[in-house]
């Protein structure tokens, strides 16, 4: 369980949301956190790839060598 504080527009917001689409407030806000821990995932691992310093291509250079 998991109590979270919003400020009122934003609560408002998606009162309006939850309403005109007949889900939960819960809904949105289990969807929103689903897909930010899934963005920040692909963040961080980009991050660590980019701090490995491995070689890369473009996409220039990739649609090149590709003939594309």
């Amino acid at each position: 369980m998991l109590t979270v504080r919003l400020d009122p527009e934003l609560e408002a917001r998606l009162d309006e949301l939850a309403e005109a689409t007949g889900r939960s407030k819960s809904h949105y806000v289990r969807q929103a956190l689903e897909e930010f821990l899934e963005d920040r995932a692909d963040y961080l691992l980009a991050i660590s790839l980019l701090e490995k310093n491995d070689p890369t291509t473009s996409l220039d250079e990739l649609r090149r060598e590709l003939g594309i």
